[in-house]
């Protein structure tokens, strides 16, 4: 079911009525189709086929919102589009999760629900409140459910350390970081070794994103190599760029385990990729929000 449907049909309530067209020219038309005046909306908005036409179609449609004197708005993004470009580790390039912040702010949203940000800094690039929920909780309730024994919980690299330890106590499982360098921007990464013991073990790679699917695959073969028993691989983002449902499928992994914050393609094969659902945590934050509530609270309920 559509992530949009799903949170809307947890909620109790239907979708609000809009229409998008796209003409010859290339330019996007968006129309809200029934009264918002004086209503607190929220805008969810999926990363899709084309991210660029994505967002300059959430940000027709908030300025419609705006002009339709809704009296708040909320974007709702599961995954934060650009999310990557947080930095300027380069010369002479835009930090463009920065510029979308602006450009949302410029818009007219009162404030953000978002899933898991690649940085967590992104959250400072807006002036509004933003609120980060996380699906990991989710991914944890399932391998808890799995009742894996002698567990390594693995980091890709050390950016993603902290979300690594987390999840292993989560688990209770032991802590193991592999050495990853990134290539410029070609979607290249080179492994020197892994920091901790992963001989024996089970051991469940842990990460915001998959993309193309190269590092992931990589570092899966890195761990069999080292003397892992046996290898699962578990995020939020399933971007599945290019050809990545095809290298995942024929991997050495037992399961892909992912959420459904990115819509995933129709044919990935269901007994090696687990697509979980995070309507539930999204469609009780919105409810915290709507409410002025706690949307911290939301997360109580899982064992993470």
């Amino acid at each position: 079911m559509n992530l949009s449907k799903e949170i809307c049909q947890k909620i109790g309530v239907t979708i609000g009525k809009s229409s998008t067209v796209k003409f010859k020219n290339g330019n996007s038309f968006v129309k809200i189709e029934e009264n918002v005046r004086d209503m607190d909306c929220f805008l969810i908005h999926c990363i899709g086929e084309n991210v660029n036409d994505d967002v300059m179609e959430m940000l027709i449609m908030v300025d419609a919102l705006r002009r339709a004197s809704a009296s708040r708005i909320t974007v709702v993004v599961p995954y934060y589009f650009y999310a990557r470009s947080d930095k300027k580790d380069q010369p002479r390039i835009s930090i463009t999760a920065r510029l979308l912040a602006d450009l949302l702010e410029s818009a007219g949203i009162d404030r953000v629900l978002t899933m898991d940000l690649h940085s967590e800094q992104i959250m400072g690039f807006f002036k509004k409140p933003v609120d980060q929920v996380s699906g990991l909780p989710v991914l944890c309730n399932y391998f808890l459910q799995k009742k894996l024994e002698n567990l390594v919980i693995v980091s890709p690299d050390a950016g993603g350390a902290k979300r690594a330890r987390t999840f292993s106590w989560s688990l209770g499982g032991e802590l193991a970081i592999i050495d990853k360098k990134r290539i410029g921007n070609e979607d290249k990464t080179i492994s020197s070794g892994i920091i901790g013991d992963v001989v024996g073990k089970t051991a469940i790679l842990i990460d915001d994103e998959i993309d193309t699917g190269g590092s992931i695959v990589n570092s899966i073969d890195l761990l069999l190599e080292a003397g892992a028993k046996e290898v699962y691989a578990a995020c939020t983002h399933a971007v599945f760029s290019a050809t990545a449902v095809e290298k995942l499928s024929q991997s050495s992994a037992v399961e892909i385990v992912v959420t459904n914050s990115v819509p995933v393609r129709k044919d990935y094969d269901e007994k090696r990729i687990i697509v979980l659902s995070v309507a539930d945590v999204l469609s009780k934050s919105i409810g915290s929000i709507h409410n002025g509530t706690s949307v911290s609270s939301v997360l109580e309920n899982y064992k993470y």
